[in-house]
């Protein structure tokens, strides 16, 4: 996954205002007390989109990913942005640190990859053994009715000049998981198109198996935000987030 995609990545996301995103998780890391200055480790970081402005808000920031291409991207902009961020190629599943760190991030439906229970268990759990005493884990997720009706069974499509693609999905009910399947077509300089494939999958894990999970691995003051808000999710909110606190 993400090999000949991570060089398409960043114009496929544009209009993802990641700036808002990244303020959006101090705000809620302030809230929680931990302020500019502590320690950070972010999960499925990809590019770093969300990584670099938090350095540049001030925190001590680690970014890790399972994709090596990915992460060559993300320590080409983080030198263009003058900012030092150790990154890691790292299963976020059997993450481990070297000392152990004030919040764990997992941003951009990094826990909705995790496509079987058992591997969001071990995230969790991982996390938790990475988490200073009073640390956070601060996570989002596309909520099972975008996976379920937004993504679905659905086919969507770009026609953008430089950079076009045929996205089919395919949800099944039994798993909650949904299987995309993305056609990309790259302009190359001689005018021509370059097609590859890319094949994803994601979870829809319901609130409940999300705060189950959390508890069993040790978490408490479990609270579900919705869409980029600082109040609980509502009904139609397609994406959570979620913040869970290592006891002192």
């Amino acid at each position: 996954m993400y090999t000949a995609f991570a060089r398409v990545y960043d114009r496929l996301m544009d209009q993802v205002d990641y700036a808002a995103w990244a303020g959006y998780y101090q705000q809620l890391m302030e809230g929680a007390g931990i302020g500019p200055g502590k320690r950070c480790v972010e999960c499925a970081c990809g590019t770093g989109s969300i990584t670099i402005p938090l350095r540049r808000a001030g925190y001590q920031m680690t970014g890790v990913d399972l994709s090596q291409d990915m992460l060559a991207l993300a320590m080409e902009k983080a030198g263009a942005a003058g900012v030092n961020i150790p990154f890691v190629c790292q299963d976020m599943t059997k993450l481990q640190v070297p000392r152990r760190v004030e919040c764990v991030l997992a941003t951009c439906d990094g826990v909705n990859y995790l496509t079987g229970p058992e591997k969001a268990q071990a995230f969790f759990a991982a996390a938790f053994q990475a988490l200073r005493p009073g640390g956070i884990l601060i996570f989002d997720v596309s909520t099972p009715e975008k996976l379920q009706n937004t993504l679905g069974n659905n086919t969507l499509f770009s026609d953008d000049e430089e950079i076009a693609f045929i996205w089919r999905n395919a949800y099944q009910e039994r798993t909650g998981c949904v299987q995309m399947n993305l056609s990309i077509f790259e302009r190359q300089a001689d005018g021509r198109y370059q097609r590859f494939e890319e094949s994803q999958m994601q979870r829809a894990h319901s609130r409940e198996e999300l705060t189950l999970w959390l508890q069993q691995a040790g978490f408490e003051g479990i609270t579900f935000y919705g869409r980029q808000r600082m109040s609980a999710p509502r009904p139609g909110d397609d994406r959570w987030h979620i913040l869970a606190r290592k006891a002192e």
